[in-house]
This record gives C-alpha cells, structure tokens and sequence, in this order.
C-alpha cells in the first residue's frame, strides 16, 4: 500500500480565542488557551485516521513542544522518520481565534528548521508513495535541503505540494523547480489565483496543471462551494457539505491528509475528493487542528 510521507514542520498551535484581534498597539484578553500539535502533523493524523499508513520526515526537538507532536503522532500511528534534535525545542504558533472562526498566526521556529537532506532521506520514499510538500519550506534553511532531496527521487514516486501563501511570491525559477517535480496540486482558490494571475477560479487548474509534470493532477479548495479537480484534460466540480464553522484552523489540511490517504488506499481523485469535502466539513464544526474525523465518521456523515 501506497504511503503519505510529508516533509514540512511539526509545530505545536497554541490556540488563544479572542473576542477580536487588538488594533496595532491595542491590547485583547484571551477568553482560552489550549495546546495543539499542527503544522504537517495535522495532515498525517487526518490520513492515518483515514487508514492510510503515515510517516513524519521532518524535524523535531526535546522539550515540552517535541514530547507533545510525538505523543500525538504516536497516538493515531504515524511514524517519524527523524531523530530528535539535541539543544533545541520543536516551535510553536500562536493562533488568534476570532469568534467569526477567522484566525491570525505569530510562528516562532525550534529545532524543525534542523533539516538535511540526509535526514530527509530517511523517509525512503517507494514507488506509489505521496510526498507532502508545503511552500513554507522553501524559506532559507529548509530551501535546498528540500529540493535536493526531491530532486533525488525516483519517478515513481508522487510529490504533492501545499504551495502556501508564499509560493506565488517566489522567484519563477525556484517556482519552477519545484513544479517540475510535482505531481498533486492542492491549494485553495487565493493560492490557485495568485500564481496564475486569473481572476475567474475554474481558469486556474488547467494553467497550473501545464507548468506541471506529465499526469499530474490539481485540486483546489473553494471552501463553501467544495474543489475543483483536474486531471487528464477533464475538470470535476467536487459540492462542499457547508456547515456553521466554529474553527477552520486544521481544514485545508485535514482535507489534503483525507485526500492523499483515499488515493493511497485506492480511490479515484473524484472519490477521494468527496470525502476529503466531507472530512473537512466535520473538521471544522470541532476546535483545534487536530480536528480531523475516522474513516468511520466520514462514512457515517456521508451515509
């Protein structure tokens, strides 16, 4: 069975509701704090909850924020690849909750930007496995670690990529040098527009999908209305199951993680997306990232 590998950091959320955010050197109260493990581990808990086997390559450090993405990790079966990083602590981000679900981010990074290539590495990525990929890697130091260990792999091997906000903000030749590789596109529709340049949504896939490898596919997230998938010249509209959010923090990825783990398992990119939307939809009536369903939950919402 085909595995999800994801490459990007492990941090721990630290969720602090507000009633609004504070005006620049205005002050808030939080009505809560909680802690949460995020970042990539909220993808791999969704595909190993999905069923799929899921493995971390990233970074991680000793201290309280490292001993908390393990435990979670190990809780749900998703394996790390990586050794802890001796000195340092995994980071953290600061998430501001407006009661509308909208949220604000402060990251401070640790010991995940503790990357090489030769760690990376110990993945060990197969044929048929999917690589996860997060724009917010391609920052300095991560950068060429990163991308000359995709630039290693086999061709059998599926490279996914969750652009980020920053993708579209790189040079077109890093840009492309990672798109080469890649094979899955999964971004929402700000990130889909803002590389293409395109105003109208269903223009993007086919324009990203020709700066591409050959088969690949693109998914783009259109939060209320569903996603849009594209592949071998054919684009499916995908419905959403809208629901009354109380958190989208861990949506997008939830989605991404069900996603990837339905295609490992088997499913069709129409099949796999549908569940995804529905995966995302129970996600986001629940508080924190690591709000991602079962598969039994997923059949049952859908049934």
């Amino acid at each position: 069975m085909s595995r999800v590998l994801h490459t990007a950091q492990a941090l721990v959320d630290v969720i602090l509701e507000v009633d609004a955010l504070p005006a620049r050197g205005g002050n808030e109260n939080a009505r809560s704090e909680r802690r949460y493990a995020g970042g990539a581990a909220t993808t791999l808990l969704a595909a190993a909850r999905t069923g799929a086997e899921a493995v971390h390559g990233g970074a991680h450090g000793v201290g309280p924020n490292g001993d908390l993405i393990r435990e979670v990790l190990g809780a749900d079966g998703v394996a790390l690849s990586d050794t802890p990083r001796d000195g340092a602590d995994t980071g953290y981000c600061v998430v501001l909750l407006e009661p509308t679900a909208e949220r604000a981010f402060l990251t401070v990074y640790g010991a995940e930007r503790e990357v090489s290539a030769e760690s990376y590495a110990r993945l060990a990525p197969e044929a048929g496995d999917l690589v996860c990929v997060s724009g917010y890697s391609l920052f300095e130091p991560t950068r060429e670690p990163l991308l000359d260990f995709l630039e290693s792999l086999d061709d059998g091997v599926d490279v996914v990529l969750d652009p980020g906000d920053p993708f579209a903000s790189f040079p077109r030749a890093l840009q492309d040098r990672v798109l080469s590789r890649t094979t899955v596109w999964t971004s929402n529709a700000q990130e889909a527009r803002a590389l293409t340049d395109l105003d109208h949504l269903e223009d993007t896939p086919p324009a990203i999908r020709r700066r591409l490898r050959p088969g690949a596919a693109v998914i783009v997230r259109d939060g209320e209305r569903g996603c849009h998938v594209f592949h071998h010249g054919r684009g499916t509209d995908i419905p959403a199951f809208p629901q009354t959010a109380v958190d989208t923090n861990g949506a997008g990825d939830t989605h991404t993680g069900v996603l990837l783990a339905e295609r490992a398992l088997g499913a069709d990119w129409e099949s796999a997306a549908t569940r995804a939307n529905a995966a995302a939809a129970i996600a986001v009536t629940r508080r924190g990232p690591q709000s991602a369903p079962s598969r039994a939950e997923v059949e049952a919402f859908l049934s």
